[in-house]
């Protein structure tokens, strides 16, 4: 990966964290297991999925499927 990408990933991830940290329970954040269940469950919540179906609309255009026509594709992207 080159400098450039590293730097930007590093620039989103900062403001993700911005983010989900104005909507975490600051009180389980008093230690380090609190932080970490708080981080591995924002992750699962909001992170995962979207990048799962970044990757599979990826997948999707390199195989020409046309996603368009089905519910629950067109569900989960409108929201």
């Amino acid at each position: 990966m080159s400098q450039e990408k590293q730097e930007r990933i590093q620039a989103c991830l900062k403001e993700l964290a911005t983010l989900l940290y104005e909507e975490a329970d600051k009180s389980k954040l008093t230690d380090l297991e609190g932080i970490e269940k708080t981080v591995r469950s924002q992750i699962l919540e909001h992170v995962s999925p979207e990048i799962a179906l970044f990757l599979l609309s990826k997948q999707q255009e390199q195989l020409g499927v046309n996603l368009e026509n089905d519910r629950f594709w067109s569900r989960r992207v409108s929201n």
